[in-house]
């Protein structure tokens, strides 16, 4: 390519806000369930707490929500080796709760097997359990009490579980210009199982709980134009270091890595 070109394309990436102008020529790359994830190898089992708080912009004030652990575990259930995330929401905003995810997966791939949430709240307690299929996700069989045992959600192709989403991109093959299209539902969620579009716009520093960490930066908008979500994966481990969304009201939702 001349260097007229180069700089050009240069000139048409920054145009679009790109931190790189092969980012503007990246063909999307449509991520399948069930085929095997480029870096699946960089989940290590273990666990990590984020701080989630809403920023308020015009007045610099954060409001705590809650600390969020999520663990990777591998595990054999069924006499296969499966991948376990755990997941706990120990809340204090709107209310005192405590939510607790137990999702399982293929091995290597992350397809999706079942998921189950539990909410405790005012002294109560919703179930809800979903198996997920090829075709569909439905509620999950055998499970007691679980309030989305007559679930029944089509989808035209195999889905990833949404409420996984962070261990998935982690597992994806992220680089300067990468664009992944995910189909993804969120179980028991209005929203039909759809792909959303992930992309990689450049790369920046930014504090850890040990230091500066050097990240991917990363985008989507999932299906909403005008509200993009940013999250920045460290480089090398590709684990989330933080993740900021705008709400509809002006704050910003921020999710932080605390260990």
């Amino acid at each position: 390519m001349s260097f007229p070109s180069q700089r050009l394309l240069a000139a048409f990436a920054a145009s679009l806000g790109l931190s790189s102008p092969f980012a503007a020529l990246a063909a999307p790359h449509d991520v399948d369930v069930g085929t095997p994830l480029p870096r699946y190898d960089l989940l290590k089992p273990g666990a990590h707490h984020y701080l989630r708080f809403l920023r308020v912009p015009a007045t610099g004030a954060s409001q705590p929500i809650d600390i969020w652990m999520r663990e990777v575990r591998f595990e054999d259930r069924d006499g296969k080796r499966q991948l376990h995330v755990v997941q706990r929401w120990d809340a204090v905003l709107p209310a005192p709760s405590v939510r607790t995810f137990d999702s399982w997966f293929e091995a290597g791939t992350f397809r999706p097997l079942t998921h189950e949430r539990v909410l405790d709240k005012d002294g109560k307690r919703s179930v809800e359990g979903f198996a997920f299929a090829p075709d569909r996700i439905t509620g999950l069989p055998g499970l007691a009490d679980n309030t989305q045992k007559d679930l029944a959600v089509h989808s035209p192709e195999p889905t990833y579980n949404f409420e996984t989403d962070i261990e998935l991109l982690q597992a994806l093959p992220l680089a300067d210009g990468y664009v992944a299209r995910i189909n993804f539902y969120h179980p028991g969620g209005k929203a039909a199982p759809q792909r959303y579009t992930f992309r990689v716009t450049g790369s920046a520093s930014i504090a850890g709980p040990a230091g500066p960490v050097d990240c991917w930066v990363l985008e989507t908008d999932y299906n909403q134009p005008g509200a993009a979500s940013t999250f920045w994966f460290a480089k090398g481990s590709q684990l989330m270091v933080r993740q900021e969304s705008p709400m509809p009201d002006g704050r910003v939702m921020v999710k932080t890595l605390v260990d």
